[in-house]
């Protein structure tokens, strides 16, 4: 080695040691923005960009819950290659929304099947033709209407529909021997949701789907978010339910309360909290209380 490649070489070196431990990290995400967790009783997570995905490796065959949008399905399915060469028995979305939908496509000719509640097929297909999108769509070939239960191998998978929430057609997806709940974005942890009005989602009858995953489901039971503000937050209890809960019933009943006493659309829009709020963060409120509004009949 001459000097000067020596000199060089060195410098690279030290540089690289001379990395924050946060530049490190960064730079390590940069190679490999994913990440999946795997939680209990072959039940895992995969983040990267869009709603959280769950997945099941059993030596029978696979299961995931929701797909992000394309690229990151791929990358999905790569490492899922990996830790286990059985089939994709299911892929089931818990709604239509191109974050947990849009990498559908990813699993045509992996997946089995593709399931889903009778609403959220109705409305991707709404939503695909509009955006004029239909041919990178994988639309699912089974739904259901309340309920729909399959196994894998010696887990059990139950979906579960409760009526309007987020949109007319989300479910919460139990896998039930690992007791772990996949809610979609019936549950956004200490963030402002998306309420899709034009989907059929009612703030007033989320709360009581809400109720509903409380009665049904026990206190030893994971839950999955959709969201969270805190992305590192995404796996929750019953207690962060109920301040989800909480939210959107005080949302309801302020709005409620403003368009009594006389308020314009322009005033109400402007609100930039609800009376006993305290935990719900992030720039999204304006759109839940515009929502709200438009569901309680304002104009």
């Amino acid at each position: 080695m001459n000097r000067r490649h020596f000199i060089q070489t060195s410098a690279l070196t030290v540089g690289t040691m001379a990395l924050s431990g946060k530049a490190l990290l960064a730079q390590m995400l940069a190679e490999n923005p994913y990440k999946m967790k795997d939680l209990r009783g072959g039940v895992g997570i995969f983040t990267e960009r869009g709603g959280t995905i769950a997945y099941l490796l059993t030596p029978e065959g696979m299961a995931v819950v929701d797909s992000q949008f394309p690229e990151p399905s791929v990358h999905l399915i790569d490492e899922l290659k990996k830790l286990n060469q059985k089939p994709i028995k299911f892929l089931i979305n818990t709604h239509h929304h191109g974050d947990h939908s849009g990498g559908n496509i990813s699993f045509k000719g992996i997946a089995e099947h593709v399931v889903a509640h009778e609403n959220s097929l109705k409305n991707q297909k709404i939503s695909a033709e509009k955006a004029k999108t239909e041919d990178k769509q994988l639309y699912p070939d089974l739904t259901f209407t309340d309920t729909w239960k399959q196994k894998v191998g010696n887990e059990s998978i139950k979906s579960y529909y409760f009526g309007p929430g987020h949109t007319n057609g989300d479910s919460i997806i139990h896998f039930e021997n690992a007791n772990i709940a996949h809610m979609g974005d019936l549950l956004f942890n200490r963030r402002y949701p998306f309420v899709d009005r034009a989907a059929g989602a009612s703030a007033k009858n989320w709360v009581m789907v809400l109720g509903k995953a409380l009665t049904t489901f026990d206190s030893k039971t994971l839950f999955v978010c959709g969201h969270a503000f805190d992305p590192e937050k995404i796996v929750v209890g019953k207690e962060d339910i109920k301040v989800f809960q909480d939210y959107l019933a005080k949302l309801y009943d302020h709005i409620g309360k403003e368009i009594k006493a006389g308020k314009t659309k322009e005033e109400i829009l402007k609100i930039t909290a609800i009376p006993g709020v305290t935990e719900m963060q992030g720039d999204g409120i304006v759109r839940s209380i515009q929502a709200t509004y438009e569901e309680l009949g304002g104009v």
